[in-house]
């Protein structure tokens, strides 16, 4: 055979020359903790690994095992009889072994185990005789059937459950352990019918056809439904595949001097440095995780088997000391005798995992830039956001699953239009509101301000919704309505969900950070401050290349954004402004105006209150760096779509009916994503163009003069796609702003830039680059325009592009590296070709995505930026890419 599938433990840590990574890659996070357990003499039952590389292999040859392979597997069994003096399907004195998953990236639960291999009628009994056990052995058969059967078959686990507490009942007793020999190996008979019922053939006797049946199982196991959702929120890829390990079986179930258990060397809640763990004496390693007894906590162990306990001791602290960091450890003790079953880097909550590294660091166990590598950053955002009482959780019941769109959980009154949020919250009417809505847009802003939540049927990752609750912090679920049976009527206040039915003022509460919702009020505890946050994020800034910025419309989101450590606004979207109410009326005039004078009066209204948003920015911003983004959407979004609104308006504007309602319709667009926004509005209405211009300069003019600082105002024009149109907008910002700076006698400077959202604009980014001073990578339209389809709407046939391989994760989500990624790689590039000095980052929802910010890092952009609870995240996964990757 070419190729090497099949690893020893005892030659797996030779065999990769040191090289840990390629050894994890190959063995699994599992093969790989055995081959260095093993090297450094600790008692670890022997076995061997069937690599990644040959699940791989089995998927190729179309879910099969190949000859080579089998072949291959029975020599290392070969091995394993002499290095255990036992043989594999021996009828007294029989090799069982455990057949176990172990991907290269750990995924708890998520794959399947088959342990007792080896058994059939005759092993049983053989097994008995040599143990002197009747018990034991008929315990291990009971359990090797319904696990093979479970697993391999998928015969269902209840039946057999059920069977056994039928049997429990009729002996008067509670618990397994009090089973006798005859009781389990009358079990064991009825196990062998189910089964026989179930698949129309009897159990299989021959243990090398178990054992090929079991590799199969737990290789298919990498692609059932619970794997490929773990896999998908832990951005693991399906090409990865895992691992199997087939060990010598170590019997926690051989009687009082028995056991088995889980243990860790930190507290994994707290990070506190103390052994933590559970045990059940004369018991296998399902029996802890099933809850079919209540475990001793691991100190206890020291009064049981002191020996035992202070050798477990020895052997945790020194794998810790061995990885430099918490150890989650398995472990089985037979007959007095302890074997350590698997060792990996623990699982850790956020405040353990800063704990923890800051604490490795005290101890000189690892440096501050290890340190930040041991810390994931998606972890950072349960430190920011509100979350349910545990005690209140347990007790809620799930009525359905949205997308997790923005972290955080939220409970409150339903409504269903942005002003009754506004209205009930300013009224006293209701102290805390969850905005349940079809789908959000521009013109809702303020009334998800007031709101705890909010809820939409439609929409994705990157919704109106999403991209606002986010920038906020505001708990998010969007897009319900794809995988759950939903009804909304928002004119008649109704919302039905998988058969619950919600009226206003109903109580709700729904979890950003999992997509869950619940049809009653769970109470939520705030976000409590962690001490080692800012020391651990001062490594991580220490440590990275590249800047974050922050996407920010208002002081609040800006101040927000400052405090938690952005270093200039790279996003400002300047038509959140336009919808307060003091300015909307102004807005809406300057839409309907029917000449360039009307138009231009009707900025004039809108002009100083830009101003003012704008200085009020600056005074917070002080010299960092605010790129401001002129009006971007369809004008149609600032006015109603509804009768009974258009007359209302009308009345108020002083316009007929019909007059409103022609320029509504004048407005309509098949396509309004892809229609009259961005420059083109600025190109069809340069007075427009020439009004912000006026706002941004005077603003950081008059804000200069008052604080000293030194401003320089970065303009946006978006959706330019070709570089006359960038031109002709710039002309009048120029023409605008020079004049204006001239008048003040004050040398300021100031940027024009453009965003990248169109595909042409990043394949002509040489000849935009002549006008633009910088680009800003606007990645949610350019994935959208690229990939063709809309993020709004992507999400109702996403479901089975991940279910077929397509795709593995949400391109709006994570970015697209290899084509999106290629765009702003190439654009990037050109750019500088013709401009060395041009500015380059990155202002879609990717930059907050750690995998997205790493891209970033690799292909040189000087910043990122994100909504501003994202911005630690960003901070974190930024020096975490210079880290492994630094720039020269």
């Amino acid at each position: 055979m070419s190729k090497k599938y099949l690893y020893y433990f005892s030659e797996g840590n030779d065999a990769f020359g040191g090289d840990k990574v390629t050894m994890k890659n190959i063995l699994g996070g599992k093969g790989a903790g055995l081959a260095e357990m093993t090297a450094a003499g600790m008692p670890v039952p022997q076995g061997f690994t069937i690599t990644t590389e040959a699940c791989t292999q089995y998927y190729a040859d179309g879910r099969q095992i190949n000859d080579e392979i089998t072949a291959d597997i029975f020599e290392h069994v070969k091995g394993l009889e002499k290095i255990t003096g036992k043989t594999f399907g021996d009828n007294e004195n029989p090799l069982l072994v455990s057949v176990r998953s172990g991907a290269r990236q750990s995924m708890p639960g998520m794959m399947d185990t088959i342990l007792n291999l080896g058994l059939n009628d005759e092993a049983v009994e053989g097994l008995a005789k040599k143990t002197n056990n009747p018990r034991f052995a008929y315990d291990c058969y009971r359990r090797f059937v319904q696990m093979f059967a479970d697993v391999v078959m998928m015969v269902p686990k209840s039946l057999f459950e059920v069977e056994i507490d039928k049997l429990k009942e009729a002996k008067g007793v509670k618990n397994d352990v009090d089973l006798t020999a005859d009781d389990l190996k009358e079990l064991v008979g009825t196990f062998k019918k189910i089964y026989e019922d179930n698949e129309g053939k009897p159990f299989p006797q021959d243990p090398k056809d178990q054992l090929i049946e079991a590799v199969k199982a737990v290789f298919r196991s990498w692609d059932n439904p619970r794997a490929n959702v773990y896999r998908k929120m832990n951005e693991i890829p399906y090409e990865w595949g895992t691992a199997v390990n087939v060990q010598q079986m170590a019997f926690g179930n051989s009687g009082d001097r028995s056991g088995t258990g889980v243990a860790f060397t930190r507290d994994p809640a707290t990070g506190a440095k103390k052994l933590m763990g559970e045990y059940l004496i004369n018991a296998q390693g399902e029996d802890v995780v099933a809850g079919v007894r209540t475990p001793s906590p691991i100190s206890h162990l020291h009064e049981q088997m002191p020996e035992v306990y202070d050798q477990f001791v020895e052997i945790a602290t020194r794998l810790e000391n061995y990885f430099r960091d918490m150890q989650d450890m398995e472990f089985t003790i037979e007959d007095g005798h302890l074997y350590m079953l698997q060792t990996r880097n623990g699982k850790r909550t956020a405040q353990a995992a800063l704990q923890i590294a800051c604490d490795l660091v005290d101890e000189g166990m690892i440096t501050e830039q290890e340190a930040v590598l041991r810390v994931e950053p998606k972890q950072l955002d349960t430190l920011l956001h509100p979350q349910f009482d545990a005690a209140a959780l347990k007790a809620a019941e799930v009525v359905g699953k949205g997308l997790a769109a923005s972290p955080g959980s939220a409970c409150g009154q339903i409504v269903f239009t942005a002003e009754e949020a506004e209205e009930m919250v300013k009224s006293g009417k209701m102290k805390k509101v969850v905005l349940v809505r079809l789908e959000t847009s521009p013109e809702d802003i303020v009334g998800m301000q007031v709101s705890q939540g909010i809820l939409t049927v439609r929409g994705g990752m990157t919704s109106h919704a999403a991209v606002v609750a986010r920038g906020m912090g505001t708990c998010c679920v969007s897009g319900c309505g794809n995988d759950n049976d939903v009804k909304i009527d928002e004119e008649a206040k109704t919302f039905e969900l998988n058969g619950h039915k919600f009226v206003e003022g109903d109580w709700i509460s729904i979890d950003g950070s999992t997509g869950n919702i619940y049809g009653e009020q769970v109470a939520t505890v705030a976000a409590t401050g962690n001490k080692n946050f800012n020391r651990f994020m001062g490594w991580a800034d220490a440590a990275r290349q590249l800047l974050v910025m922050t996407n920010a419309d208002n002081p609040r989101d800006a101040q927000q954004a400052v405090d938690l450590g952005a270093e200039g606004i790279g996003l400002c979207r300047t038509e959140h402004m336009f919808f307060a109410e003091d300015r909307i009326k102004a807005v809406r005039e300057m839409i309907c105006a029917r000449t360039v004078e009307e138009r231009e009066a009707a900025l004039a209204k809108v002009e100083p209150f830009q101003q003012g948003d704008f200085e009020a920015m600056y005074r917070i911003m002080g010299e960092r760096p605010m790129t401001i983004r002129y009006l971007d959407p369809p004008l149609h979004e600032f006015l109603p779509s509804k009768d009974e609104d258009i007359k209302e308006l009308a009345a108020d504007m002083g316009m007929t009916f019909d007059d409103l309602k022609n320029v509504v319709a004048s407005l309509h667009e098949f396509n309004p994503m892809m229609g009259h926004r961005g420059c083109r509005l600025a190109v069809t209405y340069p007075e427009i163009a020439a009004m912000q211009t006026r706002a941004v300069i005077k603003a950081a003019l008059n804000v200069s003069a008052e604080t000293g600082y030194i401003i320089t105002p970065h303009i946006m024009i978006p959706l330019v796609g070709e570089v006359k149109e960038l031109k002709f907008v710039k002309d009048v910002v120029v023409k605008v702003a020079d004049e204006l700076i001239k008048a003040s006698g004050v040398d300021m400077k100031y940027l024009v830039g453009t965003m990248i959202e169109i595909p042409r604009a990043a394949l002509t980014a040489g000849e935009i680059a002549k006008e633009a001073e910088f680009f800003s990578f606007g990645t949610n339209d350019l994935t959208q325009m690229t990939f063709g389809f809309s993020r709004d709407d992507a999400a109702k046939f996403l479901g089975a592009y991940y279910e077929n391989k397509i795709y593995e994760s949400d391109p709006f989500q994570h970015l697209d590296q290899v084509g999106v990624g290629k765009l702003v790689k190439m654009a990037a590039h050109d750019g500088r070709e013709t401009r060395p000095d041009l500015g380059l980052g990155i202002c879609g929802e990717h930059g907050g995505d750690p995998s997205s910010v790493e891209f970033c890092h690799k292909v040189g952009l000087d910043y990122v930026s994100c909504s501003p609870f994202r911005v630690p995240i960003a901070r974190l996964a930024a020096a975490q890419a210079a880290i492994k990757s630094p720039r020269k």
